[in-house]
């Protein structure tokens, strides 16, 4: 009797044990990677995902399970001027909530990174994590939003706001035409004593 008591008693302890088991905690870390752990996520493990903030301006405000989306599958639309269908596809992101970054197409940069970056000039543009979509389709769209995990109507807090939209070639290189307008201003300068002869050029050569 001994015996079978012992061994209920150590069924019972293994059930008590595998019971306690039972409470796991999923965790996904900042690059994405999930663990599983019987201690709950502690509050201070939670400010390492905030880092998706390089895809979308303040995904730090955006309610836990959709960062996790725009963590793992970032939105980015490219629009262009006077552009119908650009106008379309953001309405779309914005009434599902999706929370996006946008890239305008306007100078002649732009436009040569954009075919670098998908092969083609036209817009809207949509990338969704590497998941390119050329041109503007509300059903497939959706489709790969669905896909992607982004829910099917908002959740975005009322105060956020997407980052204001920029263009697709960083305004830096504007810079280099004014200081290359500086540097001719100097080279007129050499030119003046070649418009005659001199002892270095006794035809009076012009270049």
């Amino acid at each position: 009797m001994k015996h079978h008591s012992a061994i209920a008693g150590l069924a019972l302890l293994l059930v008590a044990t595998s019971s306690f088991a039972q409470a796991v905690y999923r965790q996904v870390d900042k690059d994405g990677r999930v663990s599983f752990s019987d201690q709950p996520p502690t509050a201070s493990s939670q400010p390492a995902t905030p880092r998706a903030g390089n895809t979308v301006g303040s995904a730090a405000g955006l309610p836990y399970e959709l960062r996790q989306v725009a963590q793992r599958y970032p939105v980015t639309l490219y629009t262009g001027e006077e552009c119908g269908p650009c106008g379309a596809a953001r309405s779309l992101l914005t009434t599902r909530g999706v929370p996006f970054s946008e890239r305008t197409v306007k100078s002649n940069e732009d436009i040569a990174a954009l075919q670098r970056l998908s092969g083609q000039i036209g817009v809207p543009l949509l990338t969704i994590g590497s998941q390119q979509l050329k041109g503007f389709s509300d059903s497939e769209w959706s489709q790969y939003l669905d896909a992607a995990g982004y829910p099917k109507s908002s959740q975005l807090p009322a105060s956020y706001q997407n980052p204001p939209a920029q263009p697709l070639v960083a305004l830096a290189p504007a810079a280099k035409p004014a200081a290359e307008a500086s540097a001719p201003a100097a080279t007129p300068a050499p030119a003046a004593p070649s418009s005659g002869p001199s002892p270095s050029n006794p035809a009076g050569i012009k270049f």
